[in-house]
């Protein structure tokens, strides 16, 4: 039987990397998967490859620093499916980079996705898991989140999602939704694609030829924490590559 099998969940930034491992993961597990993200033609893709292996998914175009639209992604599946069960928060972008060699520009994106995006997303879903009695919020911090890291914006965007996320667990633990963090170390994706050509090289060379984590390494983290009976909370899971420091 598949464990997840008429549960609904919504992924942000599903179009690539851990946000799509994740939605085929729970698609996998018989999830329906509304997957969100900003480039329209990836999320079609990965719709019809869940589709063609058996699951149901909702490719909703979204950009969730813009709140309205945050909202609007949120109501989507809630029209179509009636409930909202699972909420992944993996929608993020870094640059690893120290304060003075980041530029205020990318100092706003990395608040405007990390923190405000967020914050968005929860806010539009929680009135109806509250409602339901149940729900888990998982939210993808970083292990910058958890030790400190000479990248002083993204390390303080992703400190304060994993801040947030433990103070939410208090705060609606008592309304049966469950809130998990995972923290991340290397992932082998396309975030350092998005930096800045001097960056990336950088970050490159700081990993050299280290055997990183795969997306789906961290799908199968969140994985374990929502299919853990409804009286366990799974808080924090931190995960690195075994090699790195």
């Amino acid at each position: 039987m598949l464990k997840l099998n008429g549960k609904i969940a919504l992924v942000t930034g599903a179009s690539s990397g851990i946000g799509a491992a994740s939605a085929l993961t729970l698609a996998e597990q018989g999830a329906v998967v509304a997957i969100a993200a900003r480039r329209r033609q990836r999320l079609d893709d990965l719709a019809t490859r869940i589709r063609d292996n058996g699951g149901e998914a909702l490719a909703i175009e979204a950009d969730i620093t813009d709140e309205a639209q945050a909202t609007t992604m949120v109501r989507r599946v809630l029209e179509d499916y009636g409930r909202l069960d699972m909420l992944f928060n993996v929608a993020g972008i870094g640059v690893a980079a120290p304060f003075q060699n980041t530029t205020t520009g990318e100092c706003r994106e990395m608040v405007d996705i990390n923190i405000l995006g967020l914050l968005y997303t929860i806010n539009a879903a929680l009135p109806a898991m509250k409602r339901q009695k149940t729900g888990h919020i998982v939210i993808v911090s970083s292990g910058t989140g958890r030790y400190i890291h000479p990248s002083v914006v993204y390390s303080g965007t992703k400190h304060a999602a994993s801040a947030m996320a433990e103070s939410l667990r208090r705060e609606i633990g008592k309304d049966g939704i469950r809130v998990t963090v995972i923290e991340p170390g290397a992932v082998r994706t396309e975030f350092t694609a998005n930096m800045r050509d001097d960056v990336r090289l950088a970050v490159e060379q700081r990993l050299g030829d280290m055997e990183q984590l795969e997306s789906e390494d961290i799908a199968a983290a969140m994985l374990y924490a929502v299919l853990q009976p409804p009286r366990v909370n799974v808080n924090i899971l931190t995960l690195y590559p075994t090699q790195q420091a």
